[in-house]
């Protein structure tokens, strides 16, 4: 682990005992990082977004500080939260756009590549993030890996280190993972019991 990885833990452990100077140190540490992953996150949303990348981190980063009570295991944990607090800020604009324009055509969600650059986007935004819930309340555990591989874009060893499993075991179930959203969104012809994730 390297000296900034050690400095984002020691951070973490003092930032979630309420030391405001370590919550500015570990906002300071992990800004770029943060920033990465709301690109990530608003590539997959509508070119004309009202949020900006910055304006999600700072969203985001309020919501990680505001949970005093999290246990933040290390960086891994950090970023896979700050990844989710990023999707439920998205989820949440979704939601109002949905509110306001109902229907439009189905669109492509490509698990590798991310959401087409289309105007109606609102629906498989939110059915992306239906799916995942699910798969929380099937395999915690893959929902995890999805946060951390997909949103958060770490690696296979990051993830690994982040879950405690084997870099094989991130593999395979990135997998496992993918299968079966797409059994989700897009399998219409076969139950969700037949992709079940934790079946082998």
């Amino acid at each position: 682990m390297s000296s900034t990885q050690h400095a984002v833990t020691r951070a973490l452990a003092s930032a979630a005992s309420g030391d405001h100077d370590a919550a500015n140190l570990l906002w300071q540490l992990t800004y770029e990082e943060l920033h990465r992953i709301a690109e990530r996150h608003l590539y997959r949303e509508r070119g004309d977004h009202t949020l900006s990348a910055t304006a999600l981190v700072h969203e985001a980063y309020v919501r990680l500080i505001d949970q005093t009570r999290v246990e933040w295991k290390d960086r891994g944990h950090f970023f896979a939260v700050a990844s989710q607090a990023c999707r439920r800020i998205l989820v949440d604009y979704a939601r109002k756009r949905h509110a306001q324009k109902r229907g439009g055509a189905a669109v492509k969600v490509t698990l590798d590549t991310g959401v087409s650059q289309v105007d109606e986007q609102t629906e498989e935004i939110l059915a992306l993030h239906e799916a995942l819930e699910r798969l929380g309340e099937i395999d915690e555990r893959l929902t995890k890996l999805v946060e951390l591989r997909y949103f958060g874009g770490l690696s296979e060893e990051e993830t690994a280190e982040s879950l405690g499993v084997s870099a094989r075991t991130v593999r395979r179930d990135w997998v496992k993972a993918k299968a079966w959203l797409y059994n989700e969104l897009f399998g219409d012809d076969e139950p969700a019991a037949a992709a079940d994730p934790t079946t082998t």
